[in-house]
C-alpha cells in the first residue's frame, strides 16, 4: 500500500494521548502488519524470534547481555515502554503479521523532543525468517504516519552503518534524505562505530488529499 494510503489509514485510528496512564490496545494499521506497544504476553514469540535470529541482527546491535533474552529483563523493557509513553519521550511497538499474529520484528521512536525541534529518532528491527518481504517499509510508513499525524512531529532521524546495504535502501525508499557521516556516533556490539545520517521531515511526506 502506498504512503498516502497508509496515512489516511492511520487518520481513522483513535490513540491514546501520550500522556494516558495506560498504552493503546492493538491497533491494525497495515494491509499485512499491525503495530501495538509491547505486552507481556508476547515475551514468548519475541524471545523465540531474537533467539533465531541473533547473529542476523547482533552485527548492527549493541552487545547482547547474558540475560538479554530473560523473561526479567524484558519486564524491565516493559516498565520503560510504559513510562516513556507516559511522558511523551519514546514509542515503542512490535510489529505483527495479520495472518497469524506472528510476531515479525520492532519499531521504536526514541528521545522524543519537543519544544523548538519537534523530532525523535527511528530504530527498527526485524527477524531474520521475515527479512527483504517488505513487512518493515510498510512497518514504518505506518509509525512515520503516528509520528507526524498523531504526535504531530516535525523531524524523524535515523542513523545506520555504512555498510548496512538494506538498512540504507530501506531508508531511502521511504523518503529520507542522507545528512551526515557521524564519526563513532554508536556503540554497535562492543565497537564503537561510524554511521551515516538520515533524516525526513513530515511536509516531505507524500500524504492524500
Amino acid at each position: 500500500m502506498e504512503a498516502s494510503k497508509v496515512i489516511a489509514r492511520v487518520r481513522m485510528m483513535r490513540f491514546l494521548h501520550p500522556r494516558s496512564s495506560g498504552l493503546p490496545a492493538v491497533r491494525q494499521i497495515g494491509p499485512r502488519v499491525y503495530l501495538h506497544p509491547p505486552q507481556e504476553r508476547d515475551w514468548r514469540q519475541w524471545t523465540d524470534l531474537r533467539a533465531a535470529s541473533r547473529s542476523f541482527l547482533e552485527p548492527w546491535e549493541p552487545t547482547w547481555t547474558r540475560d538479554a533474552l530473560a523473561r526479567s529483563v524484558y519486564r524491565e523493557r516493559l516498565r520503560r515502554t510504559r513510562q516513556e509513553w507516559h511522558d511523551d519521550t519514546g514509542y515503542a511497538f512490535h510489529v505483527f503479521r495479520r495472518k497469524g499474529d506472528v510476531l515479525l520484528g520492532g519499531v521504536t521512536l526514541s528521545h522524543v523532543r519537543r519544544g523548538v525541534a519537534q523530532a525523535a529518532d527511528l530504530g527498527y528491527w526485524i527477524g531474520q525468517p521475515h527479512a527483504r518481504r517488505g513487512y518493515m517499509t510498510e512497518s514504518l510508513r505506518c509509525v512515520m504516519a503516528f509520528a507526524f499525524d498523531e504526535l504531530r512531529l516535525h523531524r524523524l532521524e535515523a542513523a545506520c552503518l555504512p555498510n548496512n546495504e538494506a538498512s540504507k535502501g530501506l531508508l531511502r525508499k521511504l523518503g529520507f534524505r542522507e545528512e551526515g557521516y557521524a564519526v563513532k556516533y554508536l556503540r554497535i556490539n562492543g565497537v564503537w562505530h561510524d554511521h551515516l545520517l538520515f533524516a525526513i521531515l513530515s511536509e516531505e511526506v507524500v500524504k492524500a488529499p
